[in-house]
């Protein structure tokens, strides 16, 4: 009798043991990885000409990935400078013009200065000075209206000018830059293919650093800050793996608790979203699940 009472007791103090150590383990929330996912997309029209890419390629920021086809656009180029060449031979005739007219103006200043040198000497006459003035007016009209005649062709020029660039900006968007460090995640075109502008070609994403998508409820917001360190555990074959996170946001308004998401308290109603930057050795995936630890017993 004394040995069946020693091993109930035995028995209880067991199970109220592993409740203990069930309670102390269990998680503070729960919630799955995420990054922050780039599509990038074709800039420009035109048959891939080469595309350097696989899934699961490590690539950093300005990387040469390959190019669109171009030729249209050289040959526009081409067709715009010459444009500007037969324009510009237009125009230096007008200016050579304006050049004449101008050493007319140079020539008749001069001897306007001699006629008002000669009447302070009393050597010349009022008419004398007046036909310069006139002949000086005839030239400026002259002037102007040349350069009246050549603002088309000035404006002509400039078009062609913006044209030109706007063209060059076009090849330059040929070329496929990767514009972030990160993973190839997906690929959507292969070499050969015709593409258009807005076209997605491939998303990328850095996984050197996750973050995990937790939902707490008000009553644990308070023991939670930015910056601070909490534990973060995934599950393996043998047992779960710890990691340390930063928590970097926490959300200012509540939400209605979601069906997948199990946190301390089940009976309430609405909870907060955190996120907790976790660094990845290369085990950590985007959609994994987690849970977090705010403090460890």
């Amino acid at each position: 009798m004394k040995k069946i009472q020693l091993i109930s007791i035995l028995g209880i103090s067991l199970l109220s043991l592993f409740s203990c150590e069930e309670e102390n383990d269990r998680a503070d929330g729960h919630g799955n990885f995420e990054a922050t996912e780039t599509i990038i997309s074709a800039e420009s029209n035109g048959k891939l000409m080469a595309f350097d890419l696989a899934e699961g390629q490590q690539l950093a920021q300005g990387s040469y990935i390959g190019y669109i086809d171009t030729i249209p656009l050289a040959l526009k180029r081409e067709q715009l400078m010459v444009s500007k060449e037969l324009i510009a031979s237009r125009s230096k005739g007008v200016l050579s013009q304006i050049n004449v007219l101008n050493a007319q103006l140079a020539a008749a200043t001069v001897n306007k200065t001699r006629v008002e040198n000669l009447i302070r000497e009393n050597a010349g006459t009022q008419k004398q000075l007046d036909d310069i003035n006139g002949e000086m007016d005839v030239i400026r009209q002259q002037i102007r209206s040349i350069e009246i005649q050549n603002a088309p062709v000035m404006t002509e020029l400039k078009n062609i000018d913006v044209q030109i660039k706007q063209v060059a900006d076009q090849i330059a968007k040929s070329k496929i830059i990767n514009p972030v460090n990160g993973t190839v995640l997906s690929k959507y075109a292969e070499v050969n293919e015709i593409t258009s502008f807005g076209r997605p070609l491939y998303k990328i994403a850095d996984l050197s650093t996750l973050e995990l998508r937790v939902y707490i409820s008000a009553t644990q917001l308070s023991s939670v800050k930015i910056g601070q360190e909490v534990q973060i555990k995934i599950d393996t074959n043998a047992e779960m793996e710890s990691f340390t996170g930063i928590v970097t946001w926490i959300a200012s308004e509540a939400e209605f608790t979601p069906k997948i998401i199990q946190t301390k308290e089940e009976r309430v109603a609405l909870v907060y979203a955190i996120k907790v930057s976790v660094k990845n050795d290369g085990r950590l995936k985007i959609g994994m699940p987690a849970e977090m630890t705010l403090s460890t017993n």
